[in-house]
């Protein structure tokens, strides 16, 4: 009975009130948008990132700005880090941490790759057996994934 009354009084808010009420009961969390990007020889782009643990190496990525879409966000964050432009995007897996999205995609990128963000300090193509043997387990098994080279 309550439930009927409340869904009610819900129908009759104009739809900006039942967004903001919506919004506000929402939890609060972060996306990031990374990709395993691949050269016309067989190589992975990693980069050295200041603010990563342990090794610092892993594939490109970061934040979504808001009201922007993962895939836009994925392109942007690759050229602002490396200046290269990423094509045949292909969405690879989605997955969460606790309060954080990640959206990882797949990509083929070319020419060569110069830092261009603070937050990087070095980047460089590795083929499946050259991955930093400390960067991060679950990134080494996506990428040999990818390249077809599971262990």
């Amino acid at each position: 009975m309550i439930i009927n009354l409340v869904g009610k009084l819900w129908k009759k808010l104009p739809k900006s009130a039942r967004t903001f009420v919506a919004r506000r009961m929402q939890v609060t969390f972060t996306a990031s948008a990374a990709g395993i990007i691949v050269n016309e020889e067989g190589k992975v782009l990693l980069a050295h990132h200041v603010l990563r643990p342990a090794s610092g190496w892993g594939v490109p990525g970061g934040f979504l700005e808001f009201g922007e879409q993962s895939e836009a966000a994925f392109r942007r964050e690759v050229r602002e880090e490396t200046g290269i432009d990423v094509h045949d995007v292909e969405l690879y897996r989605v997955r969460t941490f606790k309060r954080h999205i990640e959206v990882m995609f797949t990509a083929k990128g070319t020419g060569d790759a110069k830092v261009g963000s603070r937050e990087i300090t070095e980047l460089a193509w590795f083929g499946p057996d050259e991955l930093p043997p400390e960067m991060a387990l679950d990134q080494q098994f996506m990428i040999r994934r990818v390249l077809g080279h599971e262990d």
